[in-house]
């Protein structure tokens, strides 16, 4: 697979059903191994590994009903009280980050309100903090660690 903008890890990649996948640590469970999948691996390995994120706390995969359709978020981060801080949305590394990528996981947020939005397609991250209060968001120029997340000085 392709070379990322992300530290490496050793991944654990196994044949199922004839099929590469790889082991998904949020899910505990090999998953279909896409150049999107790609992605998200080393994403949350990132969070986990680098930025200080408790795996416990991310979940890849989330169901929403947005305008009374199904959809799933790539992965949220909650805190400690289950209340969903982060929103993460993650592409194939061949699929350019553009505003379409960003309205999607706004449209995300009308239903999870949370404090972060990161877009990823490997090679660039994008990393927004929302501010309700003036109806606006700040672009950080990386991604912040957990602890900064989950406090008050990080809101």
């Amino acid at each position: 697979m392709l070379s990322l903008n992300l530290p490496p890890y050793a991944t654990k990649i196994a044949v199922r059903d004839g099929k590469n996948a790889i082991w998904d640590i949020i899910r505990r469970k090999y998953v279909a191994l896409t150049p999107e999948e790609w992605v998200r691996q080393h994403f949350v390995h990132f969070l986990v590994e680098h930025k200080g994120y408790p795996a416990s706390l991310l979940a890849n995969e989330v169901a929403l009903t947005l305008n009374g359709t199904s959809r799933r978020c790539d992965t949220v981060l909650y805190d400690r009280a289950l209340s969903p801080r982060m929103i993460i949305e993650y592409k194939a590394p061949h699929i350019p980050i553009t505003q379409k990528v960003f309205d999607q996981i706004c449209r995300y947020n009308l239903v999870f309100h949370v404090d972060y939005l990161i877009v990823s397609n490997g090679l660039s991250h994008y990393c927004c903090r929302m501010d309700y209060e003036h109806q606006s968001y700040e672009f950080l120029t990386e991604v912040p660690e957990y602890e900064s997340v989950v406090s008050p000085e990080g809101e």
